[in-house]
């Protein structure tokens, strides 16, 4: 088991089920599963997924449980000609390599029967003529969607955000902020209570706003701490917040360019704030224990920092008890389970430190590459590369591997929990692994 002396709140007030998957990384956001008996084998024929879905259209997001029933949004494109495509593409930054443009977007939410996989709805949310180009890593559809039970909030960066309601499927309002993060989006949306919280770090802008969940109307929004940098591209910034109380006080923890900020979610006030340094496109969500943060500056050369969260104000010199620089992770979130901290660096090395000290307790390559970050359950890891294949090992002072599984397709989105299920969703399917009776 795994507990913490502060208390990490589980993100979505008001789900109807203790046992659903409301948003990216589970209940309390940091990747941790309850539940027992989950598989730690599967593939092949003698232990197939228990279900497979295929998902029309494209995406990374990663699919969300509300009951009985799975949510996983996805884009559909439509193409540019060839010459279309290579005006377009020109016009970007070093003449658009790595990068992809279409002609059209169409979005959708699609809700599927938790036990069999079968389609129940696919709702079309919004469309957009001549969508920014995005990276070609990335999709139109890559932020999770985030419920409290009784809606479903759908954030697609700046192409805009729907509400609807779960029930039926009745769209409650839309909204939009523009912004220029030219690679596409990728941090979620957050339920503070009856606030949902969008994070807008682009080139031009930056700034977190929260919106009144029932209205969409703008209840706070507050810019980020000043980013020096005369490249846009190295204002931008992709991470998810993740709230935490801690001593009596909800927090609100947010990476960004160049700094880590915390802020009060009922009002927007920043509360304390670290200098990272020219660090920027941090992307992992950060993860919380007994008091100290674990935030992943981002590019270059990402480093893993433990920040005190009692301050106030700028605490860069008073409240980093470490910084970690070894294969630190760009895109995958990190996990804490009692006193140590995973994490695994995009080119597959996975690492264990000590969370009090920072200090490396066992560091291992893993196969392939990865961006989907790790899950926690029942004293397991489970790490899910770009081509499939989920390596279970043991949590503890010693690298055990557990088992290594392969999934057919392509994959960027991290595994969610259903009940005793796992669903991992590739390209183009979302398949349901099972523990073989």
């Amino acid at each position: 088991m795994y507990w913490c002396l502060s208390i990490v709140l589980i993100a979505v007030v008001g789900a109807e089920n203790a046992a659903d998957w409301p948003q990216f990384r589970g209940p309390g956001g940091e990747g941790h599963s309850a539940v027992r008996g989950l598989p730690a084998e599967w593939g092949g024929f003698l232990s197939p997924p228990a279900w497979q879905a295929t998902i029309d259209g494209g995406g990374w997001s990663s699919p969300i449980v509300i009951g009985q029933r799975v949510w996983v949004t996805s884009a559909e494109l439509t193409a540019l000609t060839a010459d279309e495509m290579s005006r377009k593409l020109a016009g970007l930054p070093e003449g658009g390599q790595g990068f992809q443009t279409h002609a059209a977007v169409t979005l959708f939410a699609s809700e599927l029967d938790a036990s069999n996989g079968q389609l129940l709805r696919r709702l079309e949310l919004l469309s957009s003529k001549e969508p920014p180009a995005i990276h070609e890593t990335n999709s139109y559809a890559s932020p999770t969607p985030v419920s409290d039970g009784k809606r479903l909030f759908c954030h697609f960066g700046s192409l805009g955000t729907v509400a609807i309601l779960l029930e039926s499927g009745q769209v409650l309002w839309r909204k939009r902020f523009e912004i220029d993060d030219i690679t596409g989006a990728g941090s979620s949306p957050v339920l503070c209570g009856d606030r949902l919280v969008l994070t807008c770090d682009g080139a031009d802008e930056q700034f977190l706003v929260a919106l009144d969940s029932r209205t969409g109307e703008v209840a706070w929004r507050t810019p980020r701490p000043k980013i020096v940098a005369a490249d846009g591209k190295l204002r931008r910034a992709f991470s998810t917040p993740l709230l935490i109380e801690h001593a009596g006080r909800r927090q609100l923890i947010s990476p960004c360019a160049q700094w880590v900020a915390a802020y009060d979610p009922d009002t927007g006030g920043e509360l304390w704030r670290v200098r990272f340094g020219d660090f920027y496109a941090v992307v992992p969500r950060p993860v919380f224990r007994n008091g100290v943060a674990y935030v992943c500056t981002g590019y270059m050369k990402p480093q893993l920092w433990a920040v005190r969260v009692d301050g106030s104000g700028d605490v860069t010199d008073s409240h980093v008890a470490w910084k970690f620089d070894k294969q630190a992770p760009e895109i995958a979130s990190p996990v804490v389970v009692d006193r140590e901290l995973y994490f695994i660096s995009s080119r597959g090395i996975a690492t264990c430190v000590d969370a009090e000290t920072g200090k490396p307790v066992w560091q291992h390559r893993l196969e392939g590459n990865y961006s989907a970050s790790p899950l926690a359950a029942d004293g397991n890891l489970y790490f899910t590369s770009e081509e499939g294949i989920t390596t279970v090992i043991r949590a503890g002072r010693e690298y055990r591997e557990v088992a290594r599984n392969r999934l057919f397709g392509q994959t960027r989105a991290s595994i969610a929990v259903s009940g005793d299920s796992l669903l991992i969703r590739t390209d183009p399917v979302l398949y349901c692994v099972r523990r073989m009776p």
